[in-house]
Formats: C-alpha cells, sequence, structure tokens
C-alpha cells in the first residue's frame, strides 16, 4: 500500500541517520582574524533565542542531531521536539504538547522567546501553536523545511488508491489539500503576530506535492533552493542534511539577507 511504503521508507531512513561529528584543528596565525570572526558569531548565537527542533511525521529525535548539531556548532541552545506518537495523531494535540514543551524551556534557559526550525509536519504544529495557543507570543522565528503549508497530494492520492481517509491515520487526513484543519489554519492571516517567518522547499520533495504548497503568504520570506542553486538535489528528509539548506536556516535566525551558499557541505 502507497502509505505504507512512504512511511517505512521514511522510518528506515530515519533509522540509519546519526548524530553528526565535526573536527576542530587548533588556528594558526593564517587563520586568527577568521577564528575571531566565528567566535564573534558563536557569541552573538550564544546570547540568540534558544531553538527547537520541530520534528515531523515519523520523525525520532535522532534524525534531527545532524542540523541540532550544526546549530550548537555555531553557537546557539539547541533542543529536539520530537512529536508525541511520532506525529500520527490530532496535530491540534500535538501543538498543545509542543505549548508546554516550549515553555519549559524557556523556563530553563530564561529566554523570553524561542526560535522554531521545523520540519514537515513539525512546520504544521508549529503553525497551530503560533496561532491559537498563545505561541505569537512567545516565538520570534519560524523556519519550515518542506512542510505541507497547504495540504499535499500526497495525503489525498491515498484515499484515491482506495485506502480510506488516509487508512486512519488523523495527521494524514488533516495534511490531504481541502481538510478542515488547513481551512482553519489558513484562514485570515496565515502568519500572524511579530514571528518572522521563511519557509525552504525544494523541487525533489517527494511527500509535499506540489512544491509551491510549502510556501506561506503575508510576508512570508519563502525560498525555493533550485531558485537560487539549479543543480542542488535535496529531497524531503535532505532538508535536514543538506548544508545549502543549512545556510538559509542560519540566515534567517540571524535576521540575515538570504543568499543561499550552493557549495556549502
Amino acid at each position: 500500500m502507497l502509505l505504507r511504503t512512504i512511511l517505512a521508507a521514511t522510518a528506515a531512513v530515519t533509522a540509519l541517520l546519526v548524530p553528526a561529528t565535526a573536527a576542530h584543528a587548533e588556528p594558526t596565525t593564517e587563520t586568527a582574524t577568521t577564528t575571531a570572526a566565528a567566535q564573534a558569531a558563536a557569541g552573538l548565537a550564544a546570547a540568540a533565542d534558544p531553538v527547537v527542533v520541530v520534528g515531523g511525521l515519523i520523525g525520532i529525535s535522532i534524525a534531527y542531531e545532524p542540523i541540532a548539531a550544526r546549530l550548537r556548532a555555531d553557537g546557539y541552545r539547541v533542543s529536539i521536539y520530537q512529536l508525541p506518537n511520532l506525529g500520527f495523531g490530532d496535530i491540534r494535540e500535538s501543538a498543545r504538547a509542543l505549548s508546554s514543551y516550549v515553555d519549559q524551556v524557556r523556563a530553563a534557559t530564561g529566554a523570553a522567546k524561542v526560535d522554531l526550525v521545523t520540519h514537515s509536519e513539525g512546520g504544521l504544529v508549529s503553525r497551530w501553536y503560533v496561532k491559537f495557543l498563545g505561541g505569537a507570543a512567545k516565538v520570534d522565528h519560524y523556519v519550515s523545511l518542506g512542510s505541507p503549508q497547504q495540504g499535499t497530494y500526497v495525503a489525498n492520492i491515498v484515499n484515491f488508491v482506495g485506502l480510506g481517509s488516509c487508512a486512519g491515520i488523523v495527521a494524514c487526513q488533516q495534511m490531504s489539500i481541502g481538510s478542515s484543519f488547513l481551512a482553519d489554519l489558513n484562514g485570515g492571516d496565515d502568519t500572524p503576530g511579530a514571528v518572522r517567518w521563511t519557509t525552504v522547499r525544494t523541487w525533489q520533495d517527494e511527500l509535499v506535492r506540489p512544491v509551491d504548497n510549502a510556501s506561506l503568504a503575508d510576508g512570508a520570506t519563502n525560498v525555493l533552493v533550485q531558485a537560487w542553486c539549479p543543480l542542488r538535489i535535496v529531497g524531503h528528509l535532505g532538508l535536514v542534511l543538506d548544508g545549502t539548506t543549512y545556510t538559509v536556516v542560519r540566515q534567517a535566525l540571524a535576521d540575515a539577507a538570504i543568499r543561499p551558499n550552493c557549495f556549502a557541505v
């Protein structure tokens, strides 16, 4: 069955993901200036909002360690939020759980606000939290990677091929194009509050179709990887691993101009 195949493939890939590590070398005279600049940037990041990486459907925490490790290496305080029941349940309930988690992070760090870096379904969970559960006052930056903001035909196809309404998976039903959940989420202003909104999408996304459904309106910064880097191949899961995508995340969190580095690894 299509949905079972998609879920099995996704689970298999995420199970293979391991935390990224980085080698450190002692600075030389030639790199002293560069090192000082990097340390200054790290100092600014350390003073910035803590970052919560919000996973997607079947997004086990370890799958997001690579992007979390990049952020930590840049000096950010980072935690990973794994969706309850791996995201199979009601997205609104996942958003309520995220609300409690964000409050815990704020209490632990003393920060007034957090930044959210989200993947796939996690972007919808986070938007529901911001729009309906008071998150607009507690979130500074929102960055989504391959989130089906307007739904995805992949979810609709499951019904078309005879598996019923997403084989009974509530989150899948909610991510179907035309769902009542998406009508509520996208009704009126879809980027409320003073949150700075950024979305990233890729032409090779296997699970968000059409790919432009990963964009937002109302003043969001929407970045198509291939508009900057035509030869860059990035899949749905690859968005949390890809170096070019990470440069967009880093620039968005720093309120810098978006200029993706096509050669980043």
